[in-house]
């Protein structure tokens, strides 16, 4: 059992755990709106573009599990304040960076101290608000975090490169993180299970190994899967990940407990954070691009564009709270993504004579519902691991979000430019990819809605 106390006044944790979980979100989607100026004053070619926008995740990914694992045992006050400082450090290099390599390196960076800042946020949630209504309405303050973080993201970069430069953008969130670090670290409450596992080293080895290598694999893949690099990347992930599952099966005291796979409330939320990332998240990803270089739209008028998604989700996430508890958890998350895959639906059907605005009823319609399936990923996240185990539990849901984001921009990435290059082409494949990641996200539905407790449960 973890320690647990009696609801502190909202002013204290959920705000604080709220601000940083929206920094970490800004962070990862800052790039978006600013790749063309980016990769232009770092001199990035083509496969430096997509090192920009996709080496945050391979941190993410690496260290969500790991760092989730670490705050339920040394401290998730501590792990959050230590995140925050990593992920300002490494934006200040961000801000400063010479050249592509070191640009990306440093969102590697980003991405591990993000990671820590996820995991261990709804691990302090979960600490200062006992399961019920309070919790209900901290995870739906905690899902519309994610919501703003993504809607501020390319705002922010796209004003400050207008204003002054796209590196002005990076010293601002700098500044702000560090603020963020020492407010966390003077107004929250430490907090840890009472049963600690201790570091699973070579649980941990093997599983940032092992989804860095697949996450590289995939950004290098869209250059050429047959080219050496992404096999060898592709051969070590599979080792890697294959010896992580062989190890948690026979250690005492596994980072993540396999078994918890066969429970029906772990595996909705897993899959439904799967579903989320590798089909909507990834869309919008990509979209912030596609718009401009299809449409002719700048950084400002893109990321606005992307308001209509990401604001939408801010204020449902925000309303969640008023679902009836009667419905459960898995219930929302189903109904959520098949709202997710129907607003998706109205993105289909682009082509050359189509107007940007043609997207904004499809996008409010997905965001309204990507609100509530975050709202629920929050409670669910927690709710469906062991008491004590919160910040693993987040860590875990956080991982198969973004793993699940990487892997559906590739595969998005590569539907589009499949159909040509041509004007008409590239609308073709625009809309072959929207396809595919409603498919996506309504198989996640069905999986979601199928994981029904078992009898006596």
């Amino acid at each position: 059992m973890t320690q647990q106390r009696s609801a502190p006044p909202l002013a204290r944790p959920l705000p604080v755990a709220a601000f940083g979980t929206l920094l970490a979100l800004a962070a990862f989607t800052f790039p978006l709106a600013t790749i063309g100026s980016t990769a232009a004053t770092l001199g990035s070619d083509a496969s430096g573009r997509t090192w920009i926008l996709s080496s945050m995740s391979i941190g993410l990914s690496a260290a969500l599990l790991v760092s989730g694992a670490l705050a339920d045992d040394i401290g998730r006050r501590r792990t959050f304040v230590l995140g925050l400082v990593v992920l300002a450090l490494a934006s200040a290099v961000c801000a400063a960076a010479p050249s592509t390599l070191v640009f990306v390196l440093a969102r590697v960076v980003q991405g591990i101290g993000a990671g820590a800042v996820l995991a261990s946020s709804l691990g302090v949630i979960a600490h200062a608000f006992e399961p019920g209504p309070l919790r209900a309405r901290a995870s739906g303050v905690w899902g519309a975090a994610v919501g703003a973080g993504i809607t501020l993201g390319p705002l922010l970069s796209a004003t400050s490169d207008r204003l002054a430069t796209w590196r002005a953008g990076y010293w601002l969130l700098t500044a702000l993180t560090l603020v963020a670090a020492v407010v966390a670290r003077r107004l929250l409450a430490e907090s840890r299970t009472e049963t600690p596992r201790g570091l699973d080293l070579i649980g941990a080895i093997a599983l940032s190994g092992g989804l860095s290598a697949l996450l590289a694999a995939l950004v290098e893949g869209r250059g050429g899967w047959t080219r050496p690099v992404p096999l060898v990347l592709l051969a070590v992930a599979a080792l890697l990940l294959a010896g992580f599952v062989l190890h948690e099966r026979r250690t005492a005291s596994p980072m993540l407990d396999l078994t918890l796979l066969r429970q029906p409330a772990f595996l909705a939320a897993t899959v439904a954070a799967l579903a989320t990332g590798a089909g909507v998240i990834a869309l919008m990803s990509y979209m912030a691009g596609f718009v401009g270089a299809t449409f002719g739209l700048d950084a400002l008028h893109s990321a606005l564009l992307l308001f209509g998604w990401s604001a939408t989700s801010v204020i449902t996430a925000l309303l969640a709270r008023r679902i009836p508890a009667s419905v459960s958890g898995r219930t929302q998350l189903a109904l959520g993504l098949v709202g997710v895959a129907v607003g998706m639906g109205l993105l289909l059907g682009l082509s050359e004579t189509s107007s940007p605005l043609r997207l904004v009823p499809g996008l409010v319609l997905a965001g309204a519902a990507t609100g509530i399936v975050n709202a629920a990923l929050g409670r669910e996240a927690v709710a469906s691991v062991p008491a004590g185990r919160a910040a693993m539990g987040s860590g875990a849901n956080n991982t198969a979000r973004y793993l699940g984001s990487a892997i559906g921009v590739t595969v998005v990435s590569v539907v589009v430019l499949s159909a040509g290059t041509t004007p008409s082409a590239v609308f073709d494949g625009w809309n072959h990819a929207v396809i595919v990641v409603i498919a996506i996200t309504a198989l996640g539905a069905a999986v979601v809605a199928a994981t029904r407790p078992s009898a006596g449960r």
